[in-house]
């Protein structure tokens, strides 16, 4: 029965996380396909070179809410299920897979910044803070989305160390963090190649 109910939740997760709010805003307003698109991201990132800064933070803003929500009723309904917390960060890693490979995309989508950070704030909410003004700051001052979510996501890890956080979602930040900055192998490409898009 517990491995059913994990199965349940992983699977709920991963269908909340594939939901492509990028494309389908974009879609809506434009009629155009995000995917044929810049980076053909679907993530805010890319919204904003179609439709503006507006849209950039609604998505980042839907994208972290869905990143949340499954965490937050794993938390609540299933949080000593096996192992404390393990549930959370099943339905998180399930998020984060589901938000970069949608099944409703031919299991492609965005690198999973916005949705990770906000898997996070569900499993503490001052690291996830701490990881989305670290993100602000050096994104500012970089000029670079991407070297502000590589920096962040790979410091959230040891923040979580920090602000003492279990064990299993020390790990879960590791892991995530690893698999966004897979994610942004293209955009390290294009860094070292000094032709990465900034922040206009």
């Amino acid at each position: 029965m517990e491995l059913l109910i994990i199965a349940g939740i992983v699977i709920l997760a991963y269908l909340i996380g594939s939901i492509p709010t990028g494309y389908i805003i974009v879609k809506t307003k434009t009629g155009q396909d995000i995917r044929n698109v810049g980076s053909g991201s679907t993530g805010a990132t890319n919204v904003k070179r179609v439709l503006g800064k507006k849209w950039f933070f609604t998505v980042m803003l839907l994208d972290a809410l869905k990143g949340a929500l499954p965490v937050i009723i794993a938390q609540i309904f299933f949080h000593n299920v096996i192992y404390p917390g393990l549930s959370a960060v099943l339905a998180a890693v399930a998020v984060l897979v589901g938000h970069s490979k949608s099944i409703f995309l031919g299991f492609k989508g965005g690198k999973s910044v916005a949705s990770g950070v906000g898997t996070i704030i569900a499993l503490n909410w001052m690291v996830g803070l701490s990881v989305a003004v670290i993100w602000s700051i050096i994104t500012y001052i970089s000029k670079y989305v991407s070297v502000g979510s590589i920096i962040a996501v790979a410091l959230s890890p040891v923040l979580m160390w920090v602000f003492n956080a279990p064990i299993p979602y020390i790990i879960y930040c590791a892991i995530g963090a690893i698999y966004i900055i897979y994610l942004h192998r293209s955009n390290i490409s294009r860094l070292i190649a000094g032709n990465e898009n900034k922040v206009r």
